[in-house]
């Protein structure tokens, strides 16, 4: 895949190419164990996104090698297989939905449109547009699936995760959608964040700060990570941002926030949480290469 962004702007073709550029996921499909302190054999190059199952109370971590399990004293499982997890979100207790790449040699479309699993990320099910489109992105809000689909820079819709309707053509890192209006969406973009207030038909000029990630968990509670994992929060549908603490490890690579207390962030040397809105972070799973995609 072309990077999108020009070499010029705020957001580099380094940290592009670490987060976007296309490869394949390795073929080990074994069901490797670590602990948070690096041991065991379990290696992680790069987080694509992240979520807490309400089922288990979990930290779940999309990868370039599986969806790996984080319990709470440490110990870390890959609980399926070693495709490329992408656009990866928790919709509900072991629900989950997604898209990426498959595991090499398994035979499945490059591009795995839209997947969902039942059972916590163990095994996973094609939905629809396999084979032709790869979210990025994938936010579910209202009962709807928003993604962005890295494959043609557009901002796909759905109500029944089958049919789409296609919206605004542009280009982004991230998306992510108000929790108390439906038709208000935003995305990272190299200007800015752009606003859309018509459901993500149309995307106003990106502004302001430059965010890599957004996540919206409470009407009062965006938050954003800049490229230096700086993270910032808005109460005003991002008209404005004030600085809540600071991501450690570096370029950040996913961010999710819970609630406005509870942040996860994935940065290029590991996975941290924040209970206290960003202000301190403890970290939960090292990441031990800058692989990935």
């Amino acid at each position: 895949m072309k990077i999108r962004f020009r070499a010029a702007t705020a957001i580099t073709g380094a940290v592009l190419a670490a987060v976007v550029a296309a490869c394949s996921p390795g073929s080990d499909t074994s069901s490797d164990t670590a602990s948070a302190d690096g041991s065991g054999g379990l290696a992680v190059s790069h987080v694509h996104g992240l979520g807490i199952d309400p089922a288990d109370g979990r930290l779940y971590v999309a990868t370039h090698e599986g969806v790996i399990a984080v319990a709470d004293d440490g110990t870390a499982e890959r609980v399926g297989d070693t495709a490329d997890y992408m656009g990866f979100t928790v919709i509900g207790p072991k629900t989950f939905l997604g898209s990426g790449h498959p595991a090499e040699g398994s035979g499945g479309h490059g591009n795995r449109g839209l997947i969902r699993s039942t059972d916590s990320g163990r095994t996973w099910k094609n939905l629809s547009l396999g084979g032709t489109t790869d979210f990025h992105s994938v936010e579910y809000a209202h009962d709807t699936v928003y993604g962005y689909d890295s494959t043609r820079g557009l901002l796909r819709v759905s109500t029944d995760r089958t049919t789409w309707d296609s919206r605004a053509r542009l280009t982004a890192l991230d998306i992510a959608v108000s929790p108390k209006d439906r038709d208000v969406v935003l995305a990272t973009t190299e200007d800015g964040v752009a606003a859309s207030t018509d459901g993500g038909r149309a995307f106003g000029t990106g502004s302001g700060r430059v965010l890599a990630f957004l996540s919206w968990p409470a009407a009062d509670a965006l938050f954003g990570v800049d490229l230096a994992g700086g993270l910032h929060r808005s109460i005003d549908d991002g008209a404005t941002w004030s600085r809540a603490g600071t991501v450690p490890g570096g370029r950040p690579q996913a961010l999710t926030a819970v609630d406005g207390e509870r942040v996860l962030a994935a940065t290029q040397d590991g996975v941290y949480e924040s209970r206290d809105g960003g202000k301190t972070f403890s970290e939960r799973l090292p990441v031990s290469a800058a692989g990935g995609h």
